[in-house]
C-alpha cells in the first residue's frame, strides 16, 4: 500500500464530500437533531395532564378537592363546565384526557358522615396516559379521603374510576391506528421524493420540460399511481388490523376514508417538495429521514405529548401526521364524528394548503 495514493484519494473523497453541500449540512444537523429529540421527546413520565372539572356542588369542600388535583403536577386544569355531559364532550374532542364530576351533594354527604362519592372519567384510548391517570386520580382521592376521615372521623370519599372508550386498555387500539397514519405517510413520502429526483439524475427531465405538459399536469400524472398505491396500503392496514389485531372502526368507515384521502395527498405534496429540492436520490433519502423521525417522536404516535417540554410539544404541531393521528384514534377507537374532530381537520387543512403551495411555487420554479 503506497501512502501517497491513499492520501490522494482521501483528498479526493473530502473535496466531493465538501461540494455536497446539502448532504454535508444533513450529516452535520442530523445528530444533533437526533440528540434533541431523543433527549426531550422520549419521555414516558405522564404529567400536566389535561383535566375538565363538573362541580355540581359548589362548595368550599369541593373546591378543595378540585385543587387536589390541580395543584399537584399531575394534572392541569383545562376548563370548568356545567354538566356531566359536557365533560364527556371535551374528552370526546380529545382536549382533555381526564374528568373529575363532583355531585351535588357532595358536601352534604360529608357532613352526614355518608360515603360521598366522585367519578373520574379517563381517555382510554391512550392505555400509557389512562393507566397513569387512573393510578393519579385515586392516590389523590385516597389522600384527601384519608384526611377527612383524621378530622371527622367520617366515611371519607369514594372514587369510582370509568374507563371510555377502550375499558380493557389493549395497547393494539391505541398502536394500530398510528401505525396506519405511520404507513400513509412515510411509504407515500418516501416513493414520491424520488420521483423527480430521478428524472433528473436520468437526464429525462429535460425532454418532460420541453413537452407541452404544464407543470400542474406533469404533478398530477406523478402523484395519481403513488395516490392509488397510498389508498390500497391504508385499506389492507385497516383489514389486518381488523382480522389479526381485532381492532374494529367504531365510527364512520366513509368520514375514515375521506379524511384519509386529504392525508394522503398532504403526504405526496411533502414528498414532491422533498423531489424538487433534492439533487440526488441520496439526498431525497436524507431528507426523507429528516421529516419522518420526527413524526414518529413528536406527533404521539409513541410517546405522550403531555409529557413534552413546550417547545417540543409546539414542533409537533407542525406535522400534519400529529393531527391525522388525532382523527384516526378519533374515528376508529373513539367513534366521533365530524363535529368532534374540527379542530384536527382544520389545522390538516391548513398545513395541507401551505405545503401544497410551497411545492407548487417551487416546482413551477424548478421547471423553468
Amino acid at each position: 500500500m503506497k501512502w501517497k495514493r491513499l492520501f490522494t484519494i482521501t483528498k479526493k473523497e473530502f473535496i466531493h464530500i465538501r461540494r455536497d453541500k446539502a448532504s454535508l449540512a444533513i450529516a452535520m444537523v442530523m445528530p444533533i437533531m437526533m440528540l434533541f429529540l431523543f433527549g426531550f421527546a422520549v419521555n414516558t413520565d405522564v404529567n400536566n395532564v389535561n383535566l375538565v372539572v363538573y362541580d355540581g356542588d359548589k362548595t368550599s369542600d369541593s373546591r378543595e378537592l378540585i385543587n387536589k388535583f390541580t395543584n399537584s403536577y399531575y394534572f392541569t386544569l383545562y376548563d370548568m363546565v356545567n354538566s356531566q355531559k359536557e365533560v364527556q364532550e371535551t374528552i370526546d374532542m380529545g382536549e382533555a384526557k381526564v374528568g373529575l364530576v363532583i355531585p351535588p351533594e357532595f358536601a352534604k354527604n360529608l357532613r352526614k358522615n355518608t360515603p360521598s362519592e366522585i367519578q373520574v372519567l379517563v381517555d382510554g384510548s391512550d392505555p400509557t396516559i389512562a393507566r397513569t391517570a387512573l393510578s393519579y386520580s385515586l392516590l389523590i382521592g385516597n389522600n384527601y379521603s384519608l384526611k377527612l376521615k383524621q378530622i371527622n372521623s367520617g366515611k371519607g370519599v369514594n372514587v369510582k374510576p370509568f374507563t371510555l372508550y377502550n375499558p380493557t386498555m389493549e395497547s393494539s387500539n391505541f398502536n394500530i391506528p398510528g401505525v396506519i397514519g405511520l404507513i400513509l405517510q412515510n411509504i407515500t413520502v418516501i416513493l414520491t421524493s424520488f420521483t423527480m429526483v430521478r428524472e433528473k439524475e436520468k437526464g429525462t427531465i429535460e425532454q418532460l420540460i420541453m413537452t407541452p405538459v404544464t407543470a400542474l399536469e406533469l404533478i398530477l400524472g406523478k402523484l395519481i399511481p403513488y395516490t392509488i398505491i397510498g389508498f390500497l396500503d391504508m385499506l389492507v392496514a385497516l383489514a389486518l388490523g381488523y382480522l389479526i389485531f381485532g381492532v374494529v372502526v367504531k365510527g364512520s368507515m366513509l368520514l375514515l376514508i375521506l379524511l384519509g384521502t386529504l392525508f394522503l395527498i398532504c403526504s405526496l405534496a411533502m414528498g414532491m417538495l422533498i423531489s424538487t429540492v433534492a439533487k440526488t436520490q441520496l439526498q431525497a433519502m436524507q431528507a426523507s429521514i429528516g421529516l419522518l423521525l420526527p413524526s414518529v417522536l413528536l406527533s404521539g404516535f409513541m410517546f405522550p405529548r403531555e409529557a413534552m417540554p413546550k417547545a417540543v410539544y409546539y414542533m409537533g404541531n407542525i406535522l400534519p401526521i400529529t393531527y391525522f393521528l388525532q382523527i384516526l384514534r378519533g374515528i376508529i377507537v373513539k367513534g366521533v364524528g365530524f363535529s368532534y374532530l374540527i379542530k384536527p381537520i382544520g389545522s390538516l387543512m391548513l398545513l395541507i394548503f401551505i405545503i401544497v403551495f410551497i411545492t407548487m411555487k417551487k416546482f413551477s420554479k424548478t421547471l423553468d
